[in-house]
């Protein structure tokens, strides 16, 4: 029988039931350690910016930003909570104790399906307003927006809950040794769960964002060639068109980013037969990437955010009267 060195052993006083592991001290555990430190504190510093960003300047708090605010809810929560959890699952041992492993995975898919969730509700707000513009105004209000990012959080916690229910019961169960953190998903939940949380809502991604290119293609002829109703409407119809199309875009590559960033993920649960974070580990740290992408391409195109930035670390937000200030006034 192979006897294992206590260096070896997560926990060396249970020599017998210990798990091993599976990550040394060398030099790359310490590179990978400290670069997942650096794009967690990336993750949470630039989504905090987004989310002060947008809560505080009220010229900012319209139905498409409110939607943003959701998804950077959501990607710090990946910052703050699953990429530490991440790193403390690297080594092989997990040393948090049975509750918070199930609590970490309980975050980890219901934070991935309130942003998937999160990309729908986007991809239908960019629908109405490049396909249907007169109507945008009246059909996608913030109220009706706040209901919506709130049903689809409550969907996400719920519905987790549901697949998740024995899991929580007893986090222990898939454990083969004393400090693990382990969960194990049917093939048939599995697969029910691939369909609903990720080919569904991307298929629908997908269909609209193809009739939202068309249109916006359509349109941007049209006025090039001078035979767009536009002009009876006036300069202003104009600008707004403009806008929207320009979102669209900006949008369109976070979606784009999103669903590459998501692939390997959800790709790892058709390889395997039953779903692991172990199994999937290059899979989840892609996934948990995409978090730190969004503000960063929100910075490259969006000159509102990169303005909010620098009233944010100057600290001028403190200034009475500083959340009505014209943060669009350039734009």
């Amino acid at each position: 029988m192979e006897t294992l060195d206590a260096d070896e052993l997560c926990f060396p006083q249970f020599p017998n039931i210990s798990c091993k592991k599976t990550l040394d001290h060398g030099g790359p555990a310490v590179f990978l350690y400290v670069t997942l430190t650096c794009i967690s504190l990336l993750t949470v510093m630039l989504n905090l910016l987004v989310i002060i960003s947008i809560s505080h300047f009220r010229q900012l708090q319209n139905s498409t930003n409110l939607l943003l605010l959701s998804l950077a809810v959501s990607d710090f929560f990946v910052g703050l909570l699953l990429l530490p959890g991440q790193m403390v699952m690297i080594s092989g041992c997990w040393f948090l104790g049975t509750f918070i492993c199930g609590a970490f995975y309980f975050a980890s898919f219901s934070l991935t399906s309130a942003s998937v969730g999160t990309m729908v509700l986007i991809s239908v707000d960019r629908y109405v307003a490049i396909c249907d513009p007169l109507s945008y105004p009246t059909k996608v209000t913030e109220k009706r927006v706040k209901i919506s990012v709130s049903l689809c959080w409550a969907c996400s916690v719920f519905y987790n809950g549901v697949i998740m229910n024995v899991f929580l019961s007893d986090p222990d169960q898939f454990n083969t040794c004393y400090g693990g953190c382990v969960f194990l998903m049917g093939q048939i939940t599995g697969a029910v769960d691939v369909a609903v949380s990720f080919v569904g809502p991307v298929a629908v991604i997908v269909v609209l964002y193809m009739k939202v290119f068309v249109v916006a293609v359509a349109q941007a002829r049209a006025m090039r060639s001078h035979i767009t109703a536009v002009t009876v409407q006036g300069t202003g119809a104009v600008t707004a068109k403009k806008s929207e199309r320009k979102a669209a875009r900006i949008l369109g590559i976070v979606v784009v980013v999103f669903v590459i960033c998501f692939c390997p993920y959800f790709c790892a649960s058709f390889i395997v037969s039953s779903f692991s974070i172990y199994v999937s580990f290059f899979g989840v740290l892609v996934l948990y990437f995409n978090s730190c992408i969004n503000p960063v391409i929100y910075a490259s195109f969006y000159p509102w955010f990169r303005r909010s930035i620098k009233l944010i670390v100057t600290l001028k937000i403190l200034q009475p009267g500083s959340c009505d200030t014209h943060i669009l006034q350039k734009c």
